[in-house]
């Protein structure tokens, strides 16, 4: 098969001018193919694939380049990288690998185009088109990989035992593309991942934790949480999403299955594209304290109280664990799980406007999420409950914008600052200050006062009155 057509960049021809002039066939490989021949528009990023140096066939090709672009390289790998028209292209020379038992990185020798391809995980990812003037454009495909991109099929081009037990991260990234991709880990395939699953603990946490989040960032992630769980992987990684599976059932009350529940979930809040990677963790982790606050009631069945709280206390070992970001990431999971439960509280004509400004204030910017998180958690599949449901919690978002518009609480500022009440009492920093600061933000959030400064003042002179202060 001959796909010049898909040679249309300049760059193609520039780096097969370049390969010609330093004698080292050259080919187009990864994943520009892969998406050209899916009908995709092409990865952004470029792979170039030289039987000889990458660094020295990188170094050709800036000759012929305008302004002549920077270049990066890497003598430890024998790499060099540099961007061409908002692209990032990558020069690499051909080779082979072999492992040790106890560790992923391969040693490294120069081989042939067959012995690169042989490396590599997947039969689609083995796909290489040719840039060199003798066979200009064809489609080099030892594996089949283009019938299994028809097929939508992942497999390893070589024996899967060996090749995951080589590199074990290739059974996260075999999920992942099963993920992004829609495709079907071929059943051997799959076999070996399940047979080869604990050789995960020799690849780094970090690695294993950016094949996550490719997965929990796809179109539908229940896809690729489900093979971890079938494989085996789930319960190496989180254990705390397995211990979420199953049901039990006492006196004809019967709770769900967290498990595939929280997989609806995280799907729900996927369909909205712009969701950020943070929140689909919080839906990921949201019903983590379950498996430790569940207790039966006789006439009244399963509860779960409390494990909102429980599961938010959970966050910051399980983030130190999976050496995700501690700062402000950590602390926003942590703080959409602990109120998850809340605007489910405050559904109802009776709710205070004082309960819905404590909301505000608490979540602040991050209440937007909540809400999207609440709906995102009604997974029920009674048509009827499921509007009602819905139809609460926009009733719900209804109030809190009314009330949000009226008093400004959302990112709330008290209009009484610290050096309003030394200014006005002629003190030092001292305790009655927090107080009195903490009396008015009561008291606007309870609504005994407007958000303003003249209602605030008031109120700050009539608490420093008690407290035994004097206005100066």
């Amino acid at each position: 098969m001959n796909l010049s057509y898909a040679l249309h960049k300049k760059i193609f021809h520039i780096v097969s001018l370049s390969a010609k002039k330093i004698k080292q066939d050259s080919y187009v490989v990864g994943g520009y193919v892969r998406d050209f021949l899916l009908g995709k528009i092409g990865s952004e990023d470029l792979d170039i694939l030289t039987i000889g140096k990458g660094i020295l066939l990188a170094k050709e090709v800036i000759k012929y380049i305008k302004p002549v672009p920077k270049i990066k390289i890497f003598k430890r790998f024998g790499t060099a990288m540099l961007e061409y028209n908002n692209q990032k292209i990558e020069f690499v020379g051909s080779r082979k690998e072999s492992y040790h038992f106890y560790s992923r990185k391969p040693i490294i020798e120069l081989g042939s185009l067959q012995d690169d391809q042989n490396r590599r995980d997947f039969t689609i990812n083995t796909l290489a088109i040719s840039l060199n003037s003798v066979n200009y454009g064809e489609l080099i495909d030892p594996f089949g990989g283009f019938y299994d991109l028809k097929k939508k099929i992942l497999k390893t081009p070589l024996d899967s035992d060996i090749t995951y037990s080589d590199d074990p991260l290739r059974m996260m990234r075999a999920i992942r593309f099963a993920t992004q991709l829609k495709f079907f880990i071929d059943k051997p395939s799959f076999q070996s991942i399940k047979k080869n699953k604990n050789r995960i603990n020799i690849v780094s946490i970090e690695r294993i934790i950016d094949e996550f989040n490719k997965i929990l960032l796809s179109e539908k992630p229940s896809i690729g949480l489900f093979l971890l769980y079938k494989s085996g992987l789930l319960s190496i990684i989180l254990p705390e999403i397995i211990l979420l599976k199953g049901t039990e059932e006492k006196n004809g009350y019967k709770h769900k299955d967290n498990f595939y529940h929280t997989l609806q979930v995280i799907d729900n809040i996927s369909k909205d594209r712009k969701s950020t990677l943070w929140l689909r963790w919080a839906a990921l982790l949201h019903d983590i304290g379950k498996p430790y606050t569940k207790k039966f009631f006789p006439k009244i069945g399963w509860s779960f109280h409390a494990h909102e709280f429980i599961g938010s206390k959970m966050i910051p070992n399980i983030f130190k664990r999976l050496k995700l970001p501690r700062g402000i990431p950590m602390k926003y999971v942590k703080k959409i799980i602990q109120h998850s439960y809340r605007p489910i509280a405050l559904i109802g004509n009776d709710t205070s406007d004082s309960a819905i400004r404590r909301l505000l204030f608490d979540l602040g910017e991050d209440l937007n999420d909540l809400m999207k998180l609440c709906i995102a958690d009604i997974t029920t599949n009674n048509i009827e409950k499921k509007n009602q449901y819905k139809k609460n919690i926009f009733f719900l978002m209804k109030k809190i914008k009314k009330l949000e518009k009226k008093d400004r609480i959302q990112n709330w500022k008290s209009p009484i600052s610290g050096n309003d009440i030394m200014k006005a009492f002629h003190v030092n920093p001292c305790k009655k200050i927090g107080i009195i600061k903490n009396y008015i933000k009561d008291s606007i959030l309870e609504g005994k006062i407007s958000n303003n400064f003249n209602s605030a003042y008031f109120f700050m002179l009539k608490k420093g009155e008690e407290l035994g202060l004097k206005k100066k």
